[in-house]
């Protein structure tokens, strides 16, 4: 188990990771498999990233199939160690499923797949929802007081990441939507103009020509607007909306 201070470390992979990430899943992805091996060492540690929203829960990444079954057997019983730290925004410790009595049948359904240590850390993200890393071992007493502080140290970092890559794929998709409807407005104003020199009318005619056509062909006034932009140099003729 690597328990020396990695704060420094961890930082630097994390800022690794938004920077080399340019989707938020790719980040999700890479942060379970990060998280995995922060916390492992010489015991294998697989983690789950689950997101929960109006009730909902999710895994949105995982470092192995192994630790995304073990979520979602969790989610079907409706209650486990990473469902109560997203609640309660504590880590959760489980040194032995076989002898811990909390969530009793839970625990019976992991301890058949032989995993027997667990750990849930809330990932706080405020009005983004609730998240959690989910850490599981197969050997009992894997997580100690020790690796708790770890972890909680990490995901403090983690999810200012998460937050950042969120923030930023918000402003990626608000731009590109502006983008698009910049280039939409751009080729209608474009066709008003045509139209305008073509049949020596004012613009609010020639807009009402252009939304005469898109009623009647059914088609989006930017598709009109395009098709009257992109013809006019292979077929320079007047066109005729009227």
């Amino acid at each position: 188990m690597n328990e020396e201070n990695p704060n420094a470390q961890s930082v630097a992979q994390l800022q690794d990771l938004m920077l080399s990430n340019e989707s938020v899943d790719q980040f999700l992805e890479d942060l379970a498999s990060l998280s995995s091996r922060i916390l492992g060492g010489s015991v294998e540690v697989q983690c789950g990233v689950t997101y929960r929203h109006q009730n909902l829960a999710t895994t949105v990444a995982c470092s192995s199939d192994e630790a995304r079954i073990l979520d979602e057997l969790q989610y079907g019983f409706g209650d486990g160690p990473c469902l109560h730290a997203i609640s309660t925004g504590n880590t959760v410790i489980v040194d032995d499923v076989r002898t811990d009595s909390r969530w009793p049948d839970y625990f019976r359904a992991v301890a058949d797949h032989e995993y027997f240590a667990m750990m849930g850390v809330p990932l706080v993200l405020g009005s983004e929802g609730g998240a959690a890393l989910n850490f599981y071992a197969a050997r009992p007493r894997t997580f100690t007081s020790s690796t708790q502080l770890l972890a909680e140290g990490f995901a403090t970092q983690a999810a200012k990441a998460l937050q950042m890559v969120l923030r930023v794929s918000r402003h990626a998709n608000t731009s590109t939507n502006l983008k698009a409807a910049m280039e939409s407005r751009t080729t209608i104003d474009i066709a008003i103009g045509i139209i305008m020199g073509q049949n020596r009318c004012t613009q609010a005619e020639a807009y009402a020509m252009l939304h005469r056509a898109s009623n009647a062909q059914n088609k989006k006034l930017r598709d009109i607007a395009e098709r009257i932009v992109t013809g006019i140099s292979a077929e320079p003729t007047r066109t005729h909306f009227a």
